[in-house]
């Protein structure tokens, strides 16, 4: 009898489960993404400690006045109040500001703008710390307000620093030089306010040591913590910022305003201080969008090509100076756009006047650039009879071109092949003329519009940002990898606003160690700093640090095995949670590798400096550029003017796709909010008071706006430069998209279309 036939028969073993797929290229769902769905995520606003306070703040209901005097001693005898403060009792620094430290805590001898603080309110019931401020009784003589950018230059000074920011004379190529053709326009681009899902909110709460922590929706908080500490008059180790929830944040998503009160008011107090913003509340306080006036004169030769640009860009930066002066630097130089320009000449200023307060939200700078330079480019293609895709693609920028800064593109930049994607994607079918598609109307079906009057139209947009920090911002992340018990940590203060580098570092160490359990540790002011979180510098510098920290952890696992086995650890590799050697001879699991070991490393990532732009623009001031291509589909109402975006089609160099999921819907929502920027979100103001600051009168983009939107091409061109080669995602098409948009209104009206939002009279076509 045969060994086999003796053998008693058993039943089949179950094979083994599948991993899950895991690293980098995989589309990992967020952590938190069941939370947020749920609603059971913890923001600040659902924040609570035993004894709680609640705060309310003064703000001013003139955009500009002399302040008189302040009386509060009605609020402080109200019962229930425990604290109200004014200018006079701030200990330490009584000014902040990101970019630069001109704005107060509280006004004092003049207010600035409409909503700006006076006093802040401490009591026992948010209705009660409501009615306490509004009986703080201030005196104002009411002084004439300065709207309008171009007078700001003639004005009186606003602030003792004066009205004028920054001036950039951007100078480039031959001044004499002129075209065979000229075209030129006046532009205007409105202010666009970041809108956040939830309204700002924080909690304070005093230490024994005397010092405070603050829990913030905070994507700064080492900055933050340092401004802090400076106006309570402490050291920085005794403020602790320790990051909250952060619900989404197209900008600096916590404006330092609404935190200095928040400690200020805990340290008077000795008991946790909460505030709720209300929506009115978080319109006044936080920063916006430059509007921006542009002036601009294209000169090109009988074929099209540009032979010199000129231009005048005046972002109005409100109140005070924030990060207007990045803010122009970027749209000076990027004024002409993804395009080979051999003379460029731009005067680019930053001015204050009393409107509300400007500052970084995605994109600035070049969103507003965008938009007149391709209104440039269709008059150009216009005048001279050529298509407008055929135009843009004679001039545009590839690596080893020029800037008019005078800085040589190294990184991939493959514009025309992104446009090429676009303007060679099939079309939309036209709508059919049937009741049942009328909701497909510009209007929807309850606008009076008539389906003989809707005209069509294609137009196209080219945009370009930077990446990371300009002009000699030092940009450094610090990162901590550990793994113990099978599990791995990752330390790091780069907030997880929504762009997803929470996830990303658990793909990085997932790919680098074989770990599939990874944890991002909360964020707080503890850890060493990791910098702001805009403009993708996370992906890449926090990013980097992971990386790096996680290789190092990878060293320390697999040094002993190739020691034993008489080998580097280059020629090792970990696949799926196995390590193996490169001859076969080694192969075990990363469990057993680790066998109960604890295994931590710590890291840096600091890219090539940058400098800064000299007296005539000129420098190699950014790190690395993205770029993107939009073919945007209109249908117009010419006797109405109202529009329906169809269909956007996207083409974007993106370096690397790390999370195919994450990143299509950053693009897509990069999108949608520029769509709001072309045709409904203005934030209005009447000699500088906002009108209807609420979400009903500001019209955010609503689902039923949001247009068809086709990813037609990612190009993988990986940034040698960048780690993991990738690029930035959301913030290029939001600066696209608008002018985009524009262009095809253009195309479906004949009208020039200068002004964003797109108001109705500019698309209405008379006969």
């Amino acid at each position: 009898m045969s060994n086999e036939a003796a053998t008693a028969p058993t039943a089949a073993a179950a094979p083994a489960p599948e991993p899950l797929p895991h690293g980098i290229g995989v589309s990992l769902p967020s952590e938190d993404a069941r939370a947020k769905t749920e609603g059971t995520f913890p923001y600040a606003a659902d924040l609570w400690a035993e004894g709680l306070l609640w705060a309310a703040v003064l703000r001013s209901p003139h955009p500009h006045a002399r302040v008189l005097s302040i009386d509060t001693s009605h609020a402080r005898e109200m019962p229930g109040v425990r604290a109200v403060l004014t200018h006079e009792d701030v200990p330490g620094t009584p000014l902040h500001g990101r970019g630069r430290a001109d704005r107060p805590v509280f006004a004092s001898e003049v207010v600035r703008h409409h909503g700006e603080p006076l006093a802040a309110v401490a009591a026992d019931h948010p209705d009660t710390a409501r009615m306490a401020a509004a009986a703080v009784i201030v005196e104002y003589e009411v002084l004439d307000p300065v709207t309008d950018p171009e007078q700001a230059f003639e004005a009186e000074p606003l602030h003792p620093d004066g009205n004028l920011i920054r001036h950039i004379p951007l100078r480039h190529g031959d001044p004499d030089a002129v075209g065979e053709v000229v075209v030129e326009g006046l532009y205007r681009i409105g202010r666009q306010d970041p809108a956040p899902i939830g309204a700002e909110a924080g909690l304070a709460v005093p230490r024994p040591d005397g010092g405070v922590e603050l829990y913030l929706a905070s994507t700064d908080p080492h900055a933050d913590r340092d401004a802090a500490a400076a106006c309570y008059g402490l050291p920085p180790d005794q403020v602790k910022i320790v990051v909250t929830g952060v619900p989404g944040a197209t900008a600096d998503r916590e404006d330092q305003g609404f935190q200095l009160p928040l400690g200020l008011l805990a340290l008077r107090t000795g008991c946790p201080v909460k505030l709720a913003a209300t929506r009115e509340e978080s319109f006044l306080g936080h920063v916006h969008r430059h509007p921006t006036l542009l002036r601009y004169r294209h000169h090109a030769d009988a074929e099209g090509r540009l032979v010199k640009v000129e231009a005048q860009i005046l972002l109005d930066a409100g109140a005070y100076a924030d990060t207007s002066a990045e803010a122009l630097a970027a749209a000076v130089s990027f004024a002409c756009g993804p395009y080979v320009v051999p003379h460029a000449f731009i005067e680019g200023w930053a001015v204050r006047t009393n409107n509300p307060p400007s500052g970084h939200v995605r994109g600035e700078g070049a969103m507003q650039v965008c938009a007149a330079y391709e209104a440039q480019m269709d008059k150009l293609a216009k005048k001279l009879g050529v298509d407008p895709a055929e135009l843009r693609l004679r001039n545009v920028l590839a690596t080893g071109d020029v800037l008019p800064t005078g800085q040589t593109v190294t990184c991939p930049a493959p514009v025309a092949e992104l446009l090429q994607a676009v303007r060679d994607f099939p079309l939309p079918p036209l709508p059919k003329d049937t009741p049942a598609d009328e909701w497909l109307l510009p209007g929807g079906p309850e606008g009076a519009g008539e389906p003989g009057a809707i005209r069509r139209g294609v137009g196209y947009g080219l945009g370009m940002v930077h990446m990371l920090g300009a002009e000699g911002a030092d940009e450094v992340s610090t990162a901590t990898v550990k793994v113990q018990d099978g599990v791995a940590t990752v330390l790091c203060a780069a907030v997880e606003t929504g762009q997803g580098f929470s996830t990303l570092a658990r793909q990085i160490v997932q790919e680098t160690l074989g770990v599939e359990e990874v944890h991002v540790a909360p964020v707080d002011t503890d850890q060493p700093p990791a910098g702001a979180g805009s403009r993708s510098r996370h992906t890449w510098v926090s990013g980097g640090a992971v990386e790096r920290a996680a290789k190092m952890v990878r060293t320390q696992l697999l040094q002993p095995l190739a020691h034993k086995f008489g080998m580097s650890t280059e020629l090792l590799q970990i696949t799926d949670g196995k390590i193996t050697s490169y001859d076969g001879v080694l192969s075990t699991t990363v469990a057993e590798a680790l066998d109960g070991k604890e295994l931590w490393a710590t890291a840096q990532c600091r890219p090539h400096p940058t400098e800064p732009l000299d007296a005539f623009g000129q420098g190699d001031a950014f790190v690395g550029l993205a770029f993107c291509a939009i073919r945007a589909v209109v249908d117009v109402d010419i006797e109405l003017g109202s529009v329906r975006v169809v269909e956007l089609a996207l083409a974007q160099d993106v370096g690397r796709v790390l999370n195919p999921a994450q990143l299509a819907a950053r693009i897509e929502a990069g999108v949608t909010q520029g769509v709001g920027v072309a045709l409904t979100e203005n934030l209005r103001t009447a000699r500088g008071v906002v009108r209807h600051p609420d979400l009903t009168g500001y019209a955010l983009p609503t689902a039923l706006d949001v247009p068809d939107i086709k990813i037609v091409k990612l190009v993988e061109e990986r940034d040698v430069v960048a780690p993991f080669g990738a690029k930035s995602v959301s913030a290029v098409p939001v600066v696209t998209s608008p002018a985009a948009v524009a262009s095809a209104v253009r195309a479906a009206t004949g009208r020039p279309v200068n002004r964003l939002p797109i108001r109705p009279q500019a698309a209405v076509v008379t006969s």
